[in-house]
């Protein structure tokens, strides 16, 4: 599996060198140095191979994690090692940095003994390594923590320690969502896709047994369906979840027969599930760009920001980069709301509203001068990019509810306090249409409209507190200025 593994700092040095195969010499750690460290130009591929070796490299920071190998090893599986290592040790002394990796140096390699055996990766799990790998280096331990590191190791839950306490009781859920989409000029949506995850993090007292449920339309289903009615509204209100992956913690048992997530949790953060969606992908915002050339020398530009979210939202740090020419000369900028400025470093008309309130609308106007060239090579329009944060969520999952036990230390769910958030996260969203160009073209293709949500928990109890989601979406569109050019508008939701 992995030949060897060495962690560089920013200039090259070796901070940490661990070798467990014969076949990886120490020469290995100069040429990774000198062909990506190094390297003239900078080096974009994560993997790189020198002299029939693979080096499969990560930076966090300034350090860089290397893991060397000669043989035909599984590419995800060494950069998930690498990345759950880089995690681990971050757990154990906090930030990343080269300063952190020389004072923490052997328990770098007390790690390394756990966590790889002969390149081969075992067990990672930070809960499980501290209770036995302890900061301070202690390795000797009594009966009885002997007995719970077995368990912890070997046990049906080897991924929660017995014992832990707070002073309150906390449960943070995020909702992180991707989105690809991809629509025709008349908003038809040709395909399309949501994979989103549950991430938790878990501040709860002794082994709590929680049930946590959302608005799949299977679920939705079986619960709400009577003899008497048909589902409809029910259906309507509903997310399909095409397929999804859970955390081992949950129990696949009941989640088959009773469609109820249940889990004891992990303590601290961890990835609860994984799933994906393909139906009902909706955006907060639509982008019409407008353009015209007038003479080779100038050109008139326009862009119309449309926010189709409900008037109870409000989006806010809005930010929208319009590309120009590279032989621009000069802008002139008309703005309706917000400040616009032109730089020149970045061939860009950077455009800035602070809030901006749902079913509203906004617009720029740019005369840009052009110097006249010789060359006939055509400009490679870049996109349009815009970023904001509006609470919205783009598949509409919702959280139903989330409840937590725990019957031997006599605290319940209303004792318990849960925070939930939805976040939109960065994917490609095409859009694709044609248009006849005269003195301004028609309307592109428009995103379908949008019905804002809050998207909040509303627990039972009165200490329970919900915070509103929070979701960053940057929205991306590309325009011609050539008569009967394709216009490609790509959002990206992040």
């Amino acid at each position: 599996m992995i030949g060897g593994l060495f962690v560089y700092n920013h200039k090259g040095e070796v901070l940490v060198s661990r070798i467990y195969r014969d076949d990886i010499g120490r020469n290995a750690v100069d040429a990774f140095r000198v062909s990506v460290i190094h390297a003239r130009q900078q080096v974009r591929s994560p993997i790189t191979v020198i002299a029939r070796t693979s080096f499969f490299h990560i930076k966090r920071g300034n350090i860089w994690l290397c893991a060397v190998s000669k043989q035909n090893v599984n590419v995800a599986t060494v950069f998930e090692f690498l990345t759950k290592f880089a995690t681990t040790m971050q757990s154990y002394f906090g930030k990343l940095n080269e300063e952190n990796v020389k004072s923490n140096f052997v328990l770098i390699y007390e790690l390394l003994d756990e966590v790889l055996d002969y390149g081969y990766p075992q067990n990672s799990d930070p809960g499980v390594l501290k209770t036995f790998i302890t900061q301070q280096g202690i390795r000797s331990a009594t009966k009885e923590e002997q007995t719970q590191i077995t368990s912890q190791v070997t046990g049906q839950i080897g991924w929660r320690r017995e014992g832990i306490k707070y002073r309150r009781n906390e449960l943070f859920l995020d909702v992180i969502e991707h989105v690809n989409l991809l629509m025709s000029q008349q908003g038809q949506v040709l395909s399309s896709h949501v994979a989103g995850k549950v991430m938790m993090r878990s501040f709860l007292s002794g082994m709590p047994d929680c049930k946590f449920g959302i608005n799949d339309k299977l679920t939705m289903d079986t619960r709400t369906k009577g003899p008497t009615e048909d589902g409809t509204k029910s259906v309507r209100q509903s997310v399909v979840i095409d397929d999804c992956q859970f955390h081992q913690c949950v129990k696949l048992s009941k989640f088959e027969t009773e469609h109820v997530i249940s889990f004891i949790p992990p303590d601290g953060d961890f990835e609860l599930m994984r799933y994906r969606t393909t139906k009902d992908i909706q955006l907060p915002f639509r982008v019409i760009p407008l353009v015209r050339e007038v003479g080779r020398t100038k050109m008139e530009v326009k862009v119309v920001v449309k926010s189709t979210f409900k008037p109870v939202l409000l989006a806010q740090k809005i930010e929208i980069r319009i590309p120009t020419p590279l032989n621009t000369a000069g802008v002139q900028l008309i703005c309706m709301k917000g400040k616009a400025k032109y730089k020149a470093s970045e061939n860009a008309i950077v455009w800035k509203i602070k809030r901006m309130g749902g079913m509203k609308e906004s617009q720029i106007s740019a005369e840009i001068d052009l110097l006249a060239t010789s060359e006939k090579k055509k400009w490679n329009r870049p996109p349009i990019s815009m970023n904001f944060e509006v609470p919205f969520a783009p598949s509409g999952l919702k959280v139903r509810y989330l409840k937590v036990f725990e019957p031997k230390l006599n605290y319940s769910d209303q004792d318990v306090i849960k925070w939930v958030r939805y976040i939109a996260e960065r994917k490609a969203l095409k859009l694709l249409g044609r248009f006849n160009q005269r003195t301004f073209p028609g309307q592109p293709a428009t995103a379908s409209s949008v019905n804002g949500d809050k998207n909040f928990l509303k627990p039972r109890n009165r200490k329970c507190v919900s915070v509103a989601p929070l979701v960053r979406t940057s929205l991306l569109a590309s325009f011609s200025i050539l008569p009967k050019a394709f216009v490609t508008s790509f959002f990206e939701v992040h």
